[in-house]
C-alpha cells in the first residue's frame, strides 16, 4: 500500500500532510505509525508553536482506516489491540503542547473524524462531510474514550446520529454546531489557515500549554472501561461481513450475531 504522512516545519509552523489521495487519505498501519513518530518529534521542539494537519488531493482530510487491513482480524482481541492503538495516536495528537488545526477539504470519516476532533481548531471547505458510518459500513465500534471525544466536540444527539443513523453532517451544520470555527471557499483555504496559525503563533505559549491540558484533563476524568464492549463487535460475524463486504463492494448483508 502506498502513503505516507508527511511533515514539513517553516518559520514555527508544522505542517502534518496525510498524502495518500488516491484512496481519499485512508490511513494504513504505516501510517499511524509515521504519525506518531512526527508527533512524537513535535512535542519536543519548542521552536514549532502551531500544527497544521490536512490531506493532500482536495478530496478528503482522511477517510478512516484503509478497510482491507481488518481483513486479518481473527476476533474481539484484534479489535481491542486496533483501538488502543487509534486511542493513543489520538491522544498523542491532542496531547501536543502546542495549538494544533485541521484543514479540512472534503471527507473527514472515521479515524479521520478522530484525528480533526483531536485538534484544537478546525475550518473546512463547504463540501466538507463529517461522519463515522461504521453502522451502515463495518459493523464494527469505537472506544469510549472515541465517542467521549465526539460527544465533547458534538454533543450526544449528534453523535447518536453518527452512530446509531450513520448520518453524516454537513460543513454548514458543523459551523452552526461550534465543531467548525470557520467555513471557507477552497481558493481561501490555504490563506485562512495560515492567517489563523499566524495568530495562535503570536500568543502566550504556556497560557495555551497549560489551557489545552486543563481541557484534556476533564475530557479524561471518570472515563468507563469498555473493552468488553469493542470484544463483542470486532469478535461478530456482522464485522467480519462488514469488511468483506466493503473489500467485495457490495452491501452487507447483517446477521445480528
Amino acid at each position: 500500500m502506498s502513503g505516507e504522512v508527511r511533515l514539513l516545519v517553516d518559520g514555527g509552523v508544522a505542517s502534518v500532510t496525510f498524502d495518500r489521495p488516491e484512496a481519499r487519505n485512508a490511513m494504513t498501519w504505516a501510517m499511524y505509525e509515521q504519525l506518531r513518530a512526527i508527533c512524537e518529534q513535535l512535542r519536543g521542539d519548542a521552536s514549532v508553536r502551531v500544527v497544521r494537519f490536512q490531506g493532500a488531493g482536495g478530496e478528503a482530510f482522511v477517510a478512516g482506516t484503509d478497510i482491507a487491513q481488518f481483513l486479518d482480524f481473527q476476533g474481539g482481541e484484534d479489535g481491542v489491540a486496533y483501538e488502543r492503538k487509534i486511542d493513543a495516536t489520538v491522544s498523542l495528537v491532542a496531547s501536543l503542547p502546542m495549538p494544533t488545526v485541521a484543514v479540512v477539504q472534503g471527507w473527514c470519516i472515521g479515524g479521520g473524524l478522530a484525528l480533526a476532533s483531536a485538534c484544537d481548531f478546525r475550518i473546512a471547505t463547504p463540501g466538507s462531510k463529517f461522519g463515522v458510518p461504521i453502522a451502515r459500513t463495518l459493523g464494527n465500534c469505537l472506544s469510549m474514550a472515541n465517542i467521549a471525544g465526539l460527544v465533547s466536540c458534538f454533543g450526544r444527539p449528534r453523535v447518536q446520529r453518527l452512530l446509531l443513523l450513520a448520518d453524516l453532517i454537513g460543513a454548514e451544520e458543523a459551523l452552526a454546531c461550534g465543531y467548525l470555527l470557520e467555513l471557507l471557499p477552497a481558493e481561501s483555504l490555504e490563506a485562512s489557515a495560515s492567517k489563523l496559525c499566524s495568530r495562535l503563533a503570536s500568543l502566550a505559549p504556556v497560557t495555551q500549554e497549560v489551557s489545552k491540558d486543563a481541557l484534556n484533563r476533564l475530557l479524561r476524568h471518570s472515563l468507563p472501561e469498555a473493552e468488553d464492549l469493542i470484544r463483542r463487535c470486532y469478535g461478530s460475524a456482522d464485522f467480519k461481513e462488514g469488511v468483506q463486504a466493503f473489500v467485495g463492494k457490495r452491501p452487507p448483508v447483517w446477521s445480528g450475531r
